[in-house]
């Protein structure tokens, strides 16, 4: 059977269209092997019918492996980021006298609140204002809305979900996409969106090229500038070292509370 919008492949009793996403009429099996046709169906403007694309119901659905190249290249910007502002906060509540960086319980707790802040706001403002990120925007995907729910509350419930998403490095996401239709992980479903492939322009693509490598440079510059300053903040509150990274003699050294990774960087004679 085919369906009667967008003349896609479904199975003979499917409800609803995995191309397009619109609802299938009752009896449109019957009518496809008698060989007739019938108008477009009028839905009722009470229950209208998820559109997944701002300008049109027909849509690719994203390939699992472009969503992946996309996130890791969104992922190298992040760490950019990451890394400039993880740099400032330990060199602010840490401790680095040339040796031995030596990171608070303040310092780490800091850090780990303003990347998750950072994550956040990198995919929900971008997705919610241009409908890609820009690894997005360089590998052609965006993120459209299925519903009627505004662009920044269906991008805030999307991101905010990446919590349940990246359990597993990211294996609960993918094999609840692998199972939908329209390859939606949780918080697609929740927010009623879906990752669609999508032509930009040779602009918009040159742009985002050139701010994601603007962000990467910016960060190789900014980073060994951070760490040589000295603005340490001695907290009251948390201020037990926690973490210690440093090298003695020919051997370099991580050590968490009780638990020391030594590695030795000589040649053996």
């Amino acid at each position: 059977m085919r369906c009667p919008y967008c003349e896609s492949k479904i199975g003979r009793y499917a409800k609803r269209c995995d191309h397009c996403a619109k609802a299938i009429p009752a009896g449109q099996h019957l009518l496809d092997e008698s060989g007739l046709t019938e108008p477009d169906p009028v839905i009722p403007s009470a229950s209208p019918a998820p559109v997944p694309h701002r300008n049109s119901g027909r849509f690719r659905s994203a390939r699992l492996g472009d969503r992946f190249v996309a996130f890791a290249l969104d992922m190298a910007v992040l760490f950019g980021l990451f890394a400039v502002v993880d740099a400032w906060v330990f060199m602010r509540w840490g401790a680095f006298d040339g040796i031995e960086l030596q990171l608070t319980a303040a310092a780490l707790l800091i850090a780990i609140m303003l990347n998750a802040i950072i994550l956040f706001l990198y995919g929900w403002l971008l997705e919610a204002a241009c409908g890609a990120t820009l690894g997005k925007f360089l590998v052609g995907i965006r993120v459209v809305r299925t519903s009627q729910r505004g662009s920044l509350s269906a991008s805030a419930v999307r991101n905010a979900l990446r919590i349940i998403d990246g359990l597993g490095f990211y294996l609960v996401g993918t094999l609840v996409a692998s199972c939908s239709g329209l390859r939606q992980r949780v918080g697609d479903i929740f927010a009623r969106t879906a990752v669609v492939e999508e032509s930009f322009g040779i602009g918009l693509r040159t742009t985002a090229i050139v701010v994601w490598i603007a962000i990467l440079a910016g960060a190789v510059w900014a980073v060994p500038r951070i760490c040589s300053s000295n603005n340490a903040v001695h907290s009251r509150y948390l201020s037990q070292v926690v973490v210690r990274v440093g090298r003695t003699g020919d051997s370099a050294y991580f050590r968490v509370a009780r638990f020391s990774f030594d590695m030795h960087t000589s040649a053996a004679p």
